[in-house]
């Protein structure tokens, strides 16, 4: 088993593990949740993915990782008090997907990548970046898949205290962040996994299944019984030994990308 690699790429942190023989291989790239792990190498020991003969490259979401405001998440808690959509949700992902180019490019001159199309993973709120990826870039893509995912971000918002005091800005925002909206777009660009945990959020897990029949034969559901939204004890910004329900999701993602590796898709 290799040692992780770190290292930053066109400003965005991230913690790379190689294929087994270090050698020049696919390239999958993921965005970890803002729950726990909440942090690319959180994440990366989380869901490392081990058996699969690709590079994983797990990028730090904004302000996390080695982007934490000394070195805690208090200034995120801050954001979301003060406006979790337009301060939190909203920003957080648009950063992510606007980073995702460069920094896939400076990540193909650091790394024995090879230049064909990459696969992409996101946890919850990364969910939705590698969502947004598919649904407004081109860069080519193997496969894809997300766990637990911001599917639709009206969902997310309705999680935090209160009523949520929509105008015509954030009306916009949100609904710019709906993927089931976007699923026809998403459909064009690559098979998706949707890894679902039994004991998420009713509404989460209600997202998860009617993004999985908007995408019909795109799409693959696939409930992890009694597995709730988050991948890791708390605090989750550290590694951490992969806990038992985690590795069924980590089994789900080595199959899935396995298989569209094999199959050269």
């Amino acid at each position: 088993m290799q040692s992780p690699i770190t290292g930053t790429a066109a400003g965005v942190p991230f913690t790379a593990l190689p294929p087994a023989d270090n050698a020049t291989a696919p390239l999958i790239l993921t965005w970890h949740m803002l729950d726990a792990p909440r942090s690319d190498a959180a994440f990366a020991a989380a869901l490392p993915m081990h058996d699969l003969p690709a590079w994983r490259v797990h990028l730090a979401m904004p302000m996390c990782g080695a982007r934490m405001i000394n070195g805690s998440t208090d200034a995120i808690v801050e954001l979301f008090t003060k406006d979790p959509l337009m301060a939190f949700l909203h920003p957080f992902v648009e950063q992510a997907t606007e980073e995702f180019p460069a920094a896939l490019a400076a990540i193909r001159t650091q790394l024995p990548v090879d230049d064909g199309p990459i696969g992409i993973l996101g946890g919850s709120l990364g969910g939705a970046v590698a969502l947004n990826i598919l649904a407004t870039t081109e860069t080519p893509v193997f496969a894809a898949a997300v766990v637990n995912a911001a599917i639709r971000m009206r969902s997310v918002v309705d999680l935090f205290p209160g009523d949520y005091p929509y105008d015509a800005e954030s009306e916009k925002a949100v609904d710019d962040l709906d993927f089931i909206a976007k699923a026809p777009a998403i459909a064009t660009r690559a098979p998706l996994l949707i890894v679902s945990g039994e004991m998420d959020d009713p509404r989460l897990r209600t997202d998860a299944t009617n993004l999985d029949a908007a995408l019909g034969d795109r799409a693959e559901l696939r409930t992890i019984p009694g597995l709730a939204h988050a991948l890791a004890e708390e605090p989750g910004i550290e590694p951490a030994p992969q806990l038992p329900l985690t590795r069924e999701v980590d089994i789900a993602l080595t199959t899935w990308f396995g298989r569209h590796l094999a199959n050269g898709s």
